[in-house]
């Protein structure tokens, strides 16, 4: 049986880590350590020696961590609580200022007040902290879910394995939050990691973006600790929900609580400090000791954020605003076409190969025909192109002819299958209507089957390239007539995973309306959109017989969306593959609300400004319960306005109607919550 521990040892390892934290918060952090490097290693030999000998003293929070752990097999995913939403971009300063429109307009105010925060270029994490301890780190992912890299991410010493209940208490916060930022690579980091491939002949990275996000996700965290990341802290969230009710306090607590943070964050009082704020770091950033592609813009106040809500894929409250893309020069080769899933046909211009800030780009979309005419493009010219914060670049203009330049001009018949191209007069596209066109039904079917349509697990690009050259699906409806020994007769099948494939196919006709109506892939309709339209039409057959103008009607649903969608089941190929679905026992409904009870029958309720304890979602969700009905505007008809924290422009029209006013205290009574 081992010897326990002396009591002095224990105590000498309690302050040892104490000291290691002190030192490596004042190094990494603060930037003005106290101690040499070599006093530090000093007293981090010493804890490990420490914990060798005795490992019951070792602690999940211990310095010695920050080595690296063992290699993994692989990564687990973890779904977030509060969704890792991406932000909208603003190209210029124009774009912001129509940002700025919307926001005031949406809660009915002349000035908002925002916060300009440096946008780092680097992997958006999320630290969950439990009894002050780093609990679990996640990647963002695709927003919903992302991968658990706790070892790595304990690596990173700007990242605090522990909160000190000291800390904590004059932070005013408990043991259980959560912290999101960025890890990102110093400019100083990327340099050194590059010398030092170029000593061992190993791979030189192209950008420090890229290096950041790949060191990450290792599955060697000792790789991890070798690369120098650091993060940088920009959210703090307690129960899910932002933790203060201005933003700039969230900042200013991350401080507190020993997070790196930028110092060069700023509060804006309208847009315009916003404009100057962005030029005059465009004028600096080069200097900075980390890169930064743009300023993110936050409306500051938390009830106004709650009130402006989130589009599917990102918050109304906040916006990207990026600098203006590094620029090259290279000739266009040739140009091709391409058939997207909707068949309309994409021209797309292949380059002579060139870096373009740390990428080699060979291809840019040319978008359309008009596009082309526009920049007056000939196959053979010299063009100027830019990646405007995005991977994907795009012409901005010939800078010279080529001296053997020759037109393009768009196919008649479609590169995939030979179809007549169409073109609608007053439309730019040009499409191939074939609705068995191979590169429309290849498409179709892998967004049928993405993650957000109707989740078919397994059917990936491989598997449907093989599905469609081998005949055996021409078109969605066909996935359900699927056979096992057709699917395990395919490439990289066998009898399990086939089984598993069609098991994903069976349980896939569950889905509800909305997944359904997205998974179709009507032009324009998005996920959002889906949902809208779920919770106005009952049933597939009643949405395709629908009018324009009763398309109109479903909210956020305009002209040119409803004519898309009247399009789409205006066309017999499409009618004929819902016939199709619904025989193969596709028959989706709209959920419907389970009804507690019809105490708030007949009432329509209309919520404004920020609520404390649940969001404005949930709330909505607890009128339907009782049979009530949310309404997105106020009227003489409407039956209350529930006003939480930082009411916008709806409580002053109730107030001018007249209309019921109740506080969230009055809410939570009238619904029996109280």
């Amino acid at each position: 049986m081992a010897k326990a521990a002396p009591a002095t040892l224990k105590r000498e390892a309690e302050e040892l880590r104490e000291k290691l934290r002190y030192h490596e918060y004042r190094y990494h952090v603060l930037d003005d350590p106290e101690i040499s490097d070599a006093a530090y290693d000093k007293l981090l030999v010493r804890l490990k020696e420490i914990e060798a000998e005795h490992p019951e003293l070792s602690t999940p929070d211990s310095p010695t961590v920050r080595v690296g752990a063992q290699p993994r097999e692989g990564f687990t995913t973890v779904k977030h609580v509060r969704p890792m939403l991406s932000l909208d971009n603003a190209f210029s300063f124009d774009a912001l200022r129509e940002f700025d429109r919307r926001v005031r307009e949406g809660i009915g105010r002349e000035e908002i007040e925002y916060i300009a925060e440096h946008k780092f270029d680097g992997l958006s994490i999320s630290l969950l902290y439990e009894d002050g301890m780093l609990a679990r780190g996640v990647t963002r992912g695709d927003g919903t879910t992302g991968e658990d890299v706790t070892p790595n991410i304990k690596t990173i010493r700007s990242i605090p394995l522990r909160i000190e209940e000291s800390v904590l208490k004059k932070a005013k916060l408990k043991g259980d939050f959560e912290v999101r930022g960025e890890v990102i690579m110093t400019r100083k980091a990327f340099e050194a990691m590059n010398r030092q491939q170029e000593q061992v002949g190993g791979k030189i990275f192209v950008n420090a973006r890229n290096s950041a996000a790949g060191s990450v996700r290792v599955l060697d965290p000792s790789i991890t600790a070798q690369r120098k990341l650091d993060f940088f802290a920009y959210y703090l969230l307690v129960n899910d929900k932002p933790a203060f009710p201005k933003h700039s306090e969230s900042l200013e607590t991350l401080k507190q609580l020993r997070f790196r943070a930028s110092d060069d964050w700023k509060l804006c009082d309208g847009i315009e400090a916003v404009v100057k704020y962005c030029e005059s770091w465009d004028a600096k950033r080069e200097k900075l000791p980390y890169e930064i592609d743009g300023v993110v813009v936050k409306v500051n106040s938390v009830g106004v954020q709650n009130e402006l809500g989130f589009t599917s894929k990102s918050p109304r409250w906040a916006i990207a605003y990026k600098y203006p893309a590094r620029q090259e020069q290279t000739v266009v080769n040739d140009i091709i076409v391409q058939v997207g899933r909707t068949g309309t046909l994409t021209p797309v211009a292949v380059l002579e190969p060139v870096q373009v800030g740390g990428v080699t780009v060979s291809r840019s979309t040319l978008h359309n025909m008009d596009e082309i005419e526009r920049l007056g493009l000939h196959i053979g010219d010299t063009v100027l192109i830019e990646r405007a914060g995005e991977v994907i670049p795009h012409v901005l203009k010939v800078v010279k002819e080529g001296k053997n330049r020759r037109a393009f001009r768009m196919p008649k018949e479609c590169p995939e299958c030979g179809s007549k191209i169409h073109k609608v007069e007053g439309e730019v596209a040009y499409r191939c209507v074939n609705v068995a066109c191979p590169a429309k039904r290849k498409e179709s079917l892998l967004h049928f089957a993405g993650r957000h349509a109707m989740d078919i697990d397994g059917l990936g690009d491989k598997i449907v390239d093989q599905l469609v050259d081998k005949g055996l699906v021409k078109d969605l409806a066909d996935l359900y007539k699927l056979k096992l020994d057709e699917v395990a007769a395919l490439e990289r099948m066998a009898e399990k995973s086939a089984q598993n494939l069609l098991d994903e196919i069976e349980a896939s006709k569950k889905n509800p309306l909305s997944r359904v109506i997205y998974a179709l892939g009507i032009q324009f309709v998005g996920e959002r959109t889906g949902q809208l339209l779920a919770e106005h039409f009952s049933s597939l057959e009643e949405l395709a017989g629908a009018k324009q103008e009763q398309l109109e009607e479903v909210n956020e649903v305009g002209p040119k969306v409803a004519a898309s969608i009247v399009d789409f089941f205006s066309e017999p190929a499409n009618k004929q593959l819902i016939k199709k679905l619904e025989k193969a026992g596709v028959r989706p409904t709209a959920e419907k609300t389970k009804v507690k009870s019809n105490k708030l029958a007949g009432k329509s309720f209309v919520f404004t400004g920020g609520l404390a304890n649940r969001s404005r979602e949930e709330a909505g969700e607890i009128v339907k319960q009782h049979g009530g009905k949310i309404v997105g505007s106020v009227s003489k008809k409407t039956n209350y306005v529930v006003v939480g924290a930082d009411p916008g422009s709806k409580y002053d029209k109730a107030k001018e109607l007249g209309v019921p006013i109740l506080d969230e205290a009055g809410f939570e009574k009238l619904v029996g919550l109280k």
